[in-house]
């Protein structure tokens, strides 16, 4: 499933082709996703103009000019693919205009909608599992909606914190792991990126999280570092444009780029990454994941 960075690179590039532009036609060509999509989505959405696009958690929000919101899950295997017209060729080069389409990375028999715009662009939405949903919320009741209402702090915020991730550790009995991947302590964060973040912290995945705080509720050592670890590799992730393992590519077709940069994720048996140390990176499974660490520095 797409992470943060991940979605994060897909709204950038819809940002491109989007912001200001107006629905000129929605081809709805089913009534579903993984849940039903709203009903008139195609109505509501026709004429309307994006004002902006910003990301929850992993979530695309496409804010309108008419105070709704389309709100997008990419879920399993969703993404938008962009067709843009060409630019006019100048003397010389020939007068066949035509379309120059972004790769579209999967069968078309699942596009489920097609998203004409002002300009010309048109965005198709493929999603062969259907794991993928939208909705269309007032912006007014946007915070209070089910898929918000219970989120933690984005990662990337001033909100993450080793205050913050103090206070809600305190007296937790979960393990490092699955305390950062409670959507509602940290918003967005994936196992990819909690490996890795653990990884440059120096923690162990199976440690508790209570080893955060102290018990009064302040920081210990262990927690500065550890937000600056998760910020640092979201950071890298993004500039990355994400990480490409199967089903992700940006919205211009071009894949991710921070499988490269892997310490410990996928890299099982390999030898560890951090100069000086000659630990190997196992892999264990925890809470039904893969986790990829290394016995020798992560303590």
């Amino acid at each position: 499933m797409p992470e943060l960075p991940e979605v994060e690179t897909v709204r950038s590039g819809l940002d491109q082709v989007l912001r200001g532009r107006r629905f000129l036609r929605v081809d709805q060509r089913r009534h579903d996703l993984r849940f039903p999509l709203p009903e008139h989505f195609a109505e509501r959405l026709t004429g309307r103009t994006v004002k902006r696009l910003d990301r929850r958690a992993k979530y695309i929000l496409i804010h309108l000019d008419h105070g709704e919101v389309l709100v997008v899950h990419l879920g399993m295997t969703g993404r938008f693919s962009v067709a843009t017209p060409s630019p006019r060729p100048s003397r010389g080069e020939g007068t066949r205009l035509g379309e120059y389409v972004h790769d579209h990375g999967g069968d078309a028999k699942h596009d489920h909608l097609l998203f004409t715009m002002s300009g010309g662009a048109v965005i198709t939405y493929n999603d062969a599992r259907r794991f993928g949903y939208m909705a269309l919320v007032p912006e007014t009741e946007l915070a209070s909606h089910a898929y918000f209402a219970g989120l933690g702090v984005e990662p990337l915020s001033d909100e993450l914190s080793p205050a913050y991730l103090a206070g809600r550790a305190r007296g937790k009995k979960v393990d490092f792991k699955a305390f950062l991947m409670d959507q509602r302590i940290v918003a967005g964060l994936g196992n990819i990126y909690v490996c890795e973040a653990l990884f440059r912290a120096r923690l162990s995945p199976f440690t508790s999280a209570a080893r955060l705080s102290t018990r009064t509720g302040k920081p210990t050592r262990h927690a500065g570092p550890l937000v600056a670890a998760i910020k640092s590799v979201l950071a890298d992730a993004v500039r990355a444009g994400g990480s490409t393992l199967r089903d992700y590519k940006q919205a211009d077709g071009s894949l991710g780029r921070f499988q490269n940069e892997f310490a410990v994720y996928g890299r099982e048996s390999e030898p560890c990454p951090r100069q000086g140390c000659r630990g190997r990176v196992r892999r264990k499974t925890q809470g039904g994941r893969s986790t990829f660490y290394c016995p020798a520095c992560q303590h």
